[in-house]
This record gives structure tokens, C-alpha cells and sequence, in this order.
């Protein structure tokens, strides 16, 4: 975006409703690891994208390698050298995450891999065993075949697949054993009650054992038996069992001690822990977590002090690195929050899905699909479409007055809409949010792949996203206020790494307050998300508070915020948005996903939002490809966005241009 961005309207000052204790902010071994680490992540994902796209690499899981007998000042090498010299940021990150008897790693073996912990150094499809190793849990030849000059290997499609099958059998293989090894060393008792001795069967009490006095031969040998013992250290049955209940008891109360002091320092006032106790209630997880934390405190300690039970803080959004975005790398030691963290992209992913997991009323986990399988998936989705029904066509849609093609792209149908939110009411507030990354404005090319590994990428014959994104807000925003008689238009926010207010768009307005839009950037949706949220709330300050941590909180009366997302892929922190709306009630949002023709990464993408609208009733989505019906488009979007089955009929008077009215 360009140097004319506006700022984000600013939430009120909260001086005066908060008290100087609750200013004061909480730390823990997490979040202090996690401030070191947020101090060059971003830097360093930025360094590995260009790296890796200087090089012709699009997975982003493979590493670019140089192989030699010596270190050079090449530009993979000075890559390399930067991880070394961030494996103190990695332990120290590795020391707060771990639970107890785990092991740290890493993958900067820069000379003999011989002796290290690593579980992922012998999955090895290299022409060169003993090359170095990349993030994504492969040696440099482990993925490469013959070097395209010298020292420079090329991604080998088959060596590639190969390793990656290799090591999500290793990712399922070591969750299960980490899993069971963090329940086994929960307490075995309960550590919120009186903690009893142990009791022997007979009934005495091996905490303080008596001597058996009903005769004195006994007495004697036992006293012998004693003096030899102790002269030799050697303890009695019972001493070590005491020893044992000692130790237990210690345990259980050292744990205990440190849960209710994360928790009074997180959550210091009544207010507080009425705000969190809303949010579980919200997200739907009360009593599991309150299950969590009476039977499993250990792992129940961990997820609190990484957040897990509460809203996300708000200052997050607009951070270029949070706790929420930092990646997860099991080849490389970067490790995640969970025991079962291997497999996830992202810190943001990983708390997504145990958050689905463990609401009340899911049967069966729900399991992230791993890359391979998730391709399948999408490829099996894009065989599913078929020609748009012809009663949608229009010769005034974008693709065909630019003259992309000689007809429609096929299409994957939207299932027969079904409301599972409440209908708008008049009261309900439209807005629109513009995803404005540079992606857009580029000319729609999709994936060429030889087995799982892409090698290229190919133009297909259809409007830039911006064009197809113009030409669907025009329609929408033309509908909805025939629909709700709303001259004055709606708010659009456009976003990419940051947010900027628009204006309000109508039918008068339109082409001048998308005159304003500039393109470029990264794809942040929880920018614009924040300043959406500050905008709605603003308008409705006087039934709403805002927290200084979490940020806007909605009261009753609210009204309600119904939003029209447009996205043409997935942004960096999709899984942090969805997680903040499946604790909204105040909030329906329907996402548009723009896709290319014939691109699987699309139809991954959206099989995701699939997902998400299938276990959060506020959220629902419609998906386009390639050379797009904008009638059909714009018609499922409403039934959405309004929360019924607009008609035909109905639709065809919707979408006709607004009556000129003088502003």
C-alpha cells in the first residue's frame, strides 16, 4: 500500500477505566521466550520466501542447498549461518514449550549429524547422504537429484515425495508416543483435594509407620535389621513408600501453586475472570477445560501459560510476529504448544485445532489433513465441477467484456443453502472487507506439479482477481441496498500487511471510492479484521466496553456485524481469524474465495473454509474459478449474507441499479 494510508480509527483511552494493577503486564517463561523470538521470526521467513524463490523452489518446506566441503559466502550459506546463530533463541523456545522428559533438537549439523537427537536426520533420499538438512525434514539431498550447477541441487519430484510420506508416518508416530508420555506423568491424584497418605492393605499408614511391639524377638530383629539397614543406606519398604507419598505430595502441590499463580497473574480481577469465563462459555469449552485442569494440570499448566483459555490479546493483529504466527517445524526442532504438535504449519493452526477438539458436543477428532492427503482432497473437489447454471449468464461480466474466454469456467456447486444463523434484521450493520495483497493485481497463474513437488507455474486465461473483486462488491453493494433501502452505501476496509478505511461505497460513488485502492503487500486479514471491529464498535460504543488486553468486547444489545470478506487465497494468519470468530456471536461473516482455473491450491483452500463453516454457524463461504458467472456469484452470496433463501424472482429485482437519489 501506498504512503497515504489512513489510520486506523483509535479505540478510547482506557486510563480511566482500569486500575493501575490490571495495567501492570503478566510474563511467564513462554511469553518471554516468545518476545525473543518474535524479534527476528518474521525476518526470517521473509529471508527463506526469497531465498527460495530466487532459487525456483514453491514448496515452501524445502530448503534450498548448496553442497560443499566448506562453508562459502554464497547466499544459502549466509541463510544457514543466520540459523546458527538463532539456535539460542530456538532453546530458549524449546525450554518453555517442552513438557518433562523431552529432548530439544535442531537441524544445524553443518559438519557431522552423527550424534544428534534429531529424529528426522535418517529420512534420507539423497544422491549425497551426509548433505545438510532443510526445515521441512530433509537433507539436502534428501529431496534433490543431480545438481542443476555446481554445488546447487534441483528438487527430484520423486525423491521429494518420497521423504514427505517418510515423514508424516514419523509426525503420526511420535504425537502418539509424546501424547502418552505427557498422560502418564500426570499426577495420580487429585492435586485440587486434601492429598491423603498412602495406606498399606493391612491399614496402617506407610506414611508414618510404627513398630510392631506384640513381641520382643521381633522388636529385636527388626531392630538389628534396622541398625544394618541404616548402616548400609538402605531404606524399609515403608521408608520408600513414604518417600514416594513425600514426593507425590510435593508434586501436587508445587503444581498446583503454579496454576493458581499463572492464573491470578493472567486474569488479576473479577472482571477479568468473568470476561475469560465468557469466552470458554462462548468458544463452547468450559467444561472441558475445567476437566482439563482437574485431571490433567500438567497439560492443563502448559495451555494456560501459552493463552489457550482466553480471548487473543488485540495488540496481535497488527504485530508482524506474535505467538500466533510463529511457525512450527518438527524436521528443525521449532516446536509447538500441544504434545501433538508435529504436523501443524503454525502455532496458530495448532491451537485452532485443539480448540475444535476439545469444544463440547464434537464426536470424533477433528484431524488437519496432511499435505498429501489435503492435495487429494482438492484435486477430487475441482473434479467435481460442472458447467454454472445458464440462467446466470450475463454479457456484462468482467470475463466476458474483457474477452478472457469463449464461455464460463466449471464450477464446484455450493450445496443447497441451509440457515444455520439467525436472519438479518434491520438493525444488523453491512460492512465489506477487501483483501487488496499484491496477488490481485497479478496476472492468475496456477501450480505445475510432478508428483507432490511444484515445478512452475502456468498463466490461465482469465480477469485479475481485482477486476472479478470490483465487479462482485458493485453487484453485492447494488442488491442489498434495493434490499434494505440504504442509500448512503456500506464501509470498506481494504487490508494487506496493513488496513485502511475506505469510505462508504454506493451506486453513485462506486468508481471513485475504488479510484482510492492501491495493491500490494502481504495478505494480513487480521489487520483489516482489528479496524473492522474498532469501526462497528465505535458506532455501537454505548453497548459495548473495551478491555485493554482483549479489545473490543460486545454487550447484549450489540447489534449484530454482517461482513462480506473477499479473499483470493489464504492469508498468513487465517487460522488466528478463525479462531478469534468461533468466540462471536455479534459477528456473521461470509467469505468470498477467488480462485484460478484449474488450481489446486484453490480448492484446498476452500475445502478449509469448508471445514470452518461447518462447526462455526457465523461463518459460510462461496467460491469462484477461473472466468466467473457474477450473477450466480453474487446471488449465493446474499442467501448468506442474509441468512435466507432469496428467491429468483427476488434476486432478479435486487440486482437491478438503485434508484438515483441525491446524497
Amino acid at each position: 500500500m501506498g504512503s497515504d494510508k489512513k489510520s486506523n480509527p483509535a479505540p478510547p483511552s482506557y486510563e480511566a477505566t482500569v486500575d493501575a494493577p490490571r495495567r501492570r503486564p503478566h510474563t511467564n517463561a513462554v511469553i518471554a521466550a516468545g518476545n525473543l523470538r518474535s524479534r527476528d521470526e518474521q525476518d526470517m521467513q521473509n529471508h527463506l520466501q526469497k531465498l527460495q524463490f530466487d532459487m525456483g523452489i514453491f514448496n515452501s518446506d524445502i530448503e534450498p542447498e548448496h553442497d560443499t566441503d566448506w562453508i562459502c559466502s554464497c547466499p544459502i550459506h549466509i541463510y544457514k549461518q543466520r540459523k546458527m546463530n538463532r539456535l539460542p533463541v530456538q532453546n530458549e523456545w524449546s525450554k518453555a514449550v517442552m513438557y518433562p522428559g523431552e529432548k530439544s533438537y535442531h537441524d544445524c549439523y553443518q559438519y557431522s549429524p552423527m550424534f544428534s537427537s534429531n529424529p528426522y536426520q535418517f529420512i534420507s533420499a539423497y544422491t549425497n547422504p551426509g548433505g545438510f538438512r532443510g526445515s521441512g525434514g530433509f537433507s539436502a539431498t534428501s529431496v534433490y537429484g543431480v545438481s542443476g550447477f555446481y554445488g546447487v541441487s534441483r528438487p527430484d519430484p520423486y525423491n521429494y515425495t518420497r521423504a514427505l510420506e517418510k515423514t508424516l508416518r514419523l509426525n503420526t508416530d511420535l504425537n502418539r508416543a509424546a501424547q502418552r508420555a505427557v498422560d502418564q506423568k500426570e499426577p495420580k491424584v487429585n492435586i485440587w483435594a486434601p492429598i491423603q497418605p498412602e495406606v498399606s492393605p493391612s491399614g496402617k499408614d506407610t506414611g508414618s509407620p510404627l513398630p510392631d511391639s506384640s513381641s520382643n524377638e521381633k522388636s529385636a530383629k527388626s531392630s538389628k535389621l534396622s541398625g544394618l539397614r541404616r548402616a548400609f543406606s538402605i531404606k524399609s519398604s515403608e521408608e520408600r513408600a513414604a518417600e514416594r507419598t513425600a514426593k507425590a505430595v510435593a508434586h501436587a502441590e508445587g503444581l498446583r501453586n503454579e496454576i493458581l499463580h499463572e492464573e491470578n497473574g493472567r486474569w488479576p480481577d473479577e472482571s477479568w475472570r468473568r470476561l475469560v469465563a465468557e469466552y470458554q462459555e462462548h468458544v463452547g469449552m468450559t467444561r472441558k477445560i475445567a476437566d482439563l485442569r482437574a485431571r490433567c494440570p500438567l497439560q492443563y499448566l502448559h495451555l494456560l501459560r501459552a493463552g489457550y483459555f482466553e480471548p487473543i490479546p488485540v495488540d496481535w493483529a497488527n504485530l508482524a510476529s506474535n505467538p500466533l504466527k510463529f511457525s512450527i517445524e518438527a524436521a528443525s526442532g521449532w516446536r509447538g504448544i500441544t504434545p501433538a504438535w508435529r504436523g501443524y504449519e503454525d502455532t496458530a493452526e495448532e491451537r485452532l485445532y485443539w480448540v475444535l477438539n476439545h469444544r463440547e458436543g464434537v464426536t470424533g477428532p477433528r484431524m488437519k489433513p496432511d499435505p498429501i492427503s489435503a492435495m487429494q482432497l482438492a484435486r477430487a473437489r475441482m473434479a467435481s465441477a460442472v458447467e454454472p447454471p445458464p440462467a446466470y449468464f450475463s454479457p456484462d461480466d468482467t470475463c466476458n467484456v474483457q474477452h478472457k474466454s469463449d464461455g464460463y469456467s466449471k464450477q464446484v456447486m455450493p450445496a443447497p443453502f441451509r440457515p444455520f444463523d439467525a436472519p438479518e434484521v434491520p438493525s444488523d450493520d453491512t460492512m465489506i472487507l477487501l483483501d487488496v495483497s499484491g496477488s490481485m493485481n497479478f496476472d492468475p497463474v496456477r501450480p505445475m506439479y510432478q508428483q507432490a513437488l511444484i515445478t512452475g507455474y502456468e498463466r490461465s486465461p482469465q480477469p485479475k482477481n481485482k477486476d472479478l473483486a470490483k465487479a462482485i462488491i458493485r453487484r453485492f453493494t447494488d442488491a442489498m441496498i434495493n434490499h434494505d433501502h440504504n442509500s448512503t452505501g456500506y464501509q470498506l476496509v481494504t487490508f494487506d500487511d496493513q488496513a485502511e478505511y475506505i469510505g462508504f461505497v454506493n451506486h453513485q460513488s462506486f468508481e471513485q471510492t475504488w479510484r482510492q485502492i492501491r495493491f500490494g503487500g502481504r495478505t494480513r486479514v487480521m489487520t483489516g479484521w482489528q479496524l473492522v471491529k474498532n469501526l462497528h464498535f465505535q458506532k455501537h460504543s454505548e453497548s459495548a466496553f473495551y478491555h485493554p488486553v482483549y479489545g473490543w468486547q460486545a454487550g447484549p444489545e450489540t447489534p449484530k456485524l454482517r461482513l462480506l470478506l473477499l479473499l483470493d487465497g489464504e492469508a498468513s494468519d487465517m487460522d488466528e481469524f478463525e479462531l478469534d470468530l468461533l468466540s462471536l456471536s455479534w459477528v456473521h461473516v461470509t467469505i468470498f474465495l477467488i480462485g484460478v482455473d484449474g488450481c489446486p491450491h484453490h480448492h484446498r483452500h476452500a475445502n478449509e473454509l469448508q471445514r470452518i463453516s461447518e462447526v462455526n454457524p457465523h461463518v459460510s463461504f462461496v467460491d469462484a474459478q477461473g472466468n466467473t458467472p457474477e450473477r450466480f456469484v453474487t446471488h449465493e452470496l446474499l442467501k448468506r449474507h442474509l441468512g435466507y433463501d432469496v428467491s429468483m424472482s427476488e434476486f432478479v429485482e435486487l440486482e437491478q441499479p438503485p434508484a438515483y437519489t441525491e446524497l
